[in-house]
């Protein structure tokens, strides 16, 4: 899969998917939402920041990349449809999502802006033997901000997979963004996020603002 931007039709973010030292409660099953393929980020782009918005925040998270149409795949053989893994950012502007929140809304707005979906390459399956023993960073400027494993997932690849797909169809190049380990803050503009997967792949994107802000 030689352009990931351009391949997938969705990607489906997973949300409160890592165990926290100050845990809430776990939930049942998992939070999903989606975001739009527009919001897709190049590695070495620029993160846009709104003109009107002041917090946005970042997330580290383990990509995966389906290889083929998936639909009601059982667990045993969910990782038969993936096609290799990413590291993503899940960017999110915070005060619009409290308000979304607030009035029981979809996310969709505060995650789904141009820019807030940064991406690594795909990384082959074959080169990850095991999805759930990779170690996640990210630094802002040069202070290491997040730093965790994959083993911390409440939600397994697999099973994130098969619950997903007796939802909707997975297409090839469509991407899933498994959670995020502690440590996710704000970015500001004029600063550099770093972050990477230990010993696969590296992102760098600088944060920039935007001169045209987003509508009330």
């Amino acid at each position: 899969m030689s352009n990931l931007i351009e391949k997938g039709t969705k990607i489906i973010g997973v949300g409160r998917n890592y165990v926290d030292k100050n845990p809430a409660p776990m939930p049942k099953e998992p939070v999903l939402f989606l975001k739009p393929t527009s919001s897709y980020l190049a590695n070495g782009g620029t993160i846009e920041i709104p003109a009107s918005m002041e917090h946005v925040w970042y997330e580290a998270e383990l990509a995966v990349v389906i290889g083929k149409k998936a639909r009601d795949v059982p667990e045993c053989e969910a990782l038969d449809y993936v096609a290799g893994y990413a590291l993503g950012l899940d960017m999110t502007a915070k005060e619009l999502q409290a308000t979304i929140k607030s009035s029981g809304l979809p996310w969709l707005l505060s995650k789904g802006l141009d820019t807030f979906t940064p991406i690594s390459e795909m990384i082959p399956k074959s080169a990850v033997p095991n999805p759930h023993d990779l170690e996640l960073w990210l630094k802002v400027d040069e202070d290491l901000k997040q730093k965790g494993s994959t083993n911390d997932m409440i939600f397994r690849i697999p099973y994130l997979i098969s619950h997903i797909s007796s939802f909707m169809t997975l297409l090839e190049g469509d991407v899933i963004l498994t959670g995020t380990p502690e440590g996710i803050g704000p970015v500001k503009p004029g600063q550099k996020i770093t972050a990477g997967i230990t010993g696969l792949v590296d992102v760098h994107f600088d944060a920039e603002r935007r001169s045209t802000p987003v509508t009330n």
